[in-house]
């Protein structure tokens, strides 16, 4: 179940879902953290939110932080905490711009 607002946003504009659910070959940092040698940038912030999740790493009194453990903080820029609201932006940092 998407939210309204996302659904409308994949109808007007196809090509953004495309980039969100393409397969992208990972640089190394990436595949070894994920375990995968493609994965989309969907799937990719999804592993990386169920990581999060598992490992109970956000803070406990601020929900909208992140404490880093040092797996996640090598494809986070070395970052020890990130907002939620940066993880979508990091993540994207490692893959490629495609040409026009």
């Amino acid at each position: 179940m998407l939210p309204q607002r996302m659904k409308k946003a994949i109808t007007d504009n196809p090509k953004k879902l495309a980039n969100l659910i393409d397969l992208v070959n990972l640089p190394s940092t990436l595949r070894d953290f994920v375990g995968q040698s493609q994965i989309s940038r969907l799937g990719c912030f999804m592993h990386v939110w169920s990581y999060i999740k598992t490992n109970n790493l956000q803070d406990s009194n601020n929900k909208n932080v992140v404490n880093c453990d040092e797996k996640l903080r090598s494809i986070l820029l070395g970052k020890p905490q990130v907002e939620l609201t940066e993880l979508p932006a990091l993540i994207k940092l490692h893959f490629p711009k495609e040409p026009k």
